[in-house]
C-alpha cells in the first residue's frame, strides 16, 4: 500500500492553511498508489481539537501528538516524534511544507530515518506505482525529475504549487502521548513577531515586491497602497538589494538567498530581474512587471509588463484595482 504521511504545521495551537495543501497533495498521490493519506500534528495539550477539519482535504486519519514539550517548535523533539511515527506507520513517503519550519524539520527527519530527500518540490507524479518528484534546479532554468531508490522518502513541497483540494475522507483524530525526553528538547526562550507582518511572503497568494527602483524606504507606502487595494492574502516582498540597504526586513526578501515563492500573482516593481531574484519567483503563475527600463530582464519572464515610472504607475494602478474591487 502506498500510504503517505503529511505533516500538518500548526501555530499557537491552530492548523496553518498550508497544511491543507500538503494533505490534499498527499491524498491525491496516495490514491494513485492504492493507499491513503494520514496527517500528523504536534503540539501542546488540546492541539488535536483543531485538526478535525483535515479530513475535508483527504486525511483518512489525523494523529495528534500532544505534550507540553511540543507546544512550541523544538527541532529535536519534533523530528524525533515524526521519525518514530514514520517508522511505525510504514509509509511510502512523508511530506512537509517548504516553510521556514518545514525546511528545518524535513532534513532532520530524513537524517534520523537514513532516508532519501527532495526539497522544494513543485510537482509530484506517480509512475509504475512509485512516487516521483519534480523540483527546479539551476535557479529555476531547468527541472529535475527525482526517483527514490528506497522508502520512505522525505519531501518538502513549495507552498502554492499544488493548490488546495477538498477530498472527503474520514479524518478520524487519534490523540496520543509521544515519548519526549526533556534532555532532547530545545527550550524556546522567546518569540518575536516581525512588525506588521500579517501574511508570510512564502505562503501568500499575491505578492507585491519592490526593488531599488523605488529609491528608498520612504516610498514603500506606494507598495502598501497596492497591497491594500489587492486585498487580504497579499504580502509585501523585496529584492536582495533592498534588504541589504536596510529598507525592508530579511523576512520579506524574495530570491535565491531569501524566500522562494509561487503565488498566483506576483508584482515586481522597480526590480531589474537579476538571476538571484528570478530564482525565487519565476514559478509564480502570473507575473506583472513595472519598470521604466524597457530592456530590464524582468520583462523576459513577465506575463504583463508596464514600461513606466513606478511613482506614476502605482498610484493609478492602486486606484483602478480598488475601484474594481468596490464594484465587485
Amino acid at each position: 500500500m502506498g500510504d503517505i504521511l503529511a505533516f500538518a504545521e500548526q501555530k499557537d495551537g491552530q492548523v496553518r492553511a498550508v497544511a491543507q495543501e500538503i494533505i490534499s497533495a498527499a491524498a491525491t498521490r496516495a490514491a494513485e498508489m492504492g493507499g491513503s493519506a494520514h496527517a500528523l500534528i504536534l503540539g501542546g495539550t488540546g492541539v488535536g481539537g483543531s485538526a478535525g477539519s483535515l479530513g475535508d482535504y483527504g486525511a483518512a486519519t489525523v494523529r495528534a501528538a500532544e505534550d507540553e514539550a511540543l507546544a512550541e517548535y523544538s527541532p529535536t523533539a519534533y523530528s524525533g516524534v515524526i521519525a518514530e511515527a514514520v517508522r511505525a506507520g510504514g509509509y511510502q513517503a512523508v511530506l512537509f511544507p517548504a516553510t521556514a519550519q518545514g525546511k528545518d524539520l524535513a532534513p532532520r527527519v530524513a537524517a534520523l530515518l537514513d532516508a532519501p530527500m527532495a526539497s522544494d518540490v513543485t510537482r509530484l507524479e506517480v509512475d509504475a506505482g512509485e512516487l516521483v518528484a519534480v523540483r527546479p534546479v539551476y535557479a529555476g532554468k531547468a527541472l529535475a525529475l527525482i526517483r527514490f531508490e528506497s522508502t520512505p522518502s522525505v519531501l518538502s513541497l513549495r507552498p502554492n504549487s499544488f493548490g488546495v483540494h477538498e477530498i472527503t475522507a474520514a479524518g478520524t483524530v487519534e490523540v496520543f502521548s509521544p515519548t519526549v525526553s526533556a534532555d532532547d528538547a530545545m527550550r524556546t526562550v522567546e518569540f518575536q513577531a516581525a512588525e506588521g507582518a500579517s501574511v508570510d511572503v512564502s505562503e501568500a497568494s499575491v505578492i507585491v515586491s519592490g526593488g531599488r527602483g523605488l529609491k528608498g524606504a520612504e516610498h514603500w507606502n506606494l507598495l502598501e497602497d497596492l497591497r491594500d487595494a489587492l486585498g487580504p492574502g497579499t504580502a509585501l516582498g523585496a529584492s536582495r538589494a533592498v534588504v541589504d540597504a536596510g529598507w525592508r526586513p530579511h523576512s520579506e526578501q524574495v530570491g535565491q538567498t531569501g524566500k522562494t515563492v509561487a503565488p498566483g500573482l506576483y508584482f515586481a516593481v522597480g526590480i531589474s530581474g537579476a538571476i538571484q531574484h528570478l530564482a525565487g519567483m519565476r514559478t509564480s503563475q502570473t507575473i506583472v512587471a513595472v519598470n521604466k527600463d524597457a530592456d530590464a530582464p524582468i520583462f523576459g519572464v513577465a506575463d504583463y509588463g508596464i514600461v513606466g515610472d513606478a511613482f506614476d504607475v502605482l498610484p493609478r494602478l492602486s486606484e483602478a484595482i480598488a475601484a474594481l474591487r468596490a464594484e465587485g
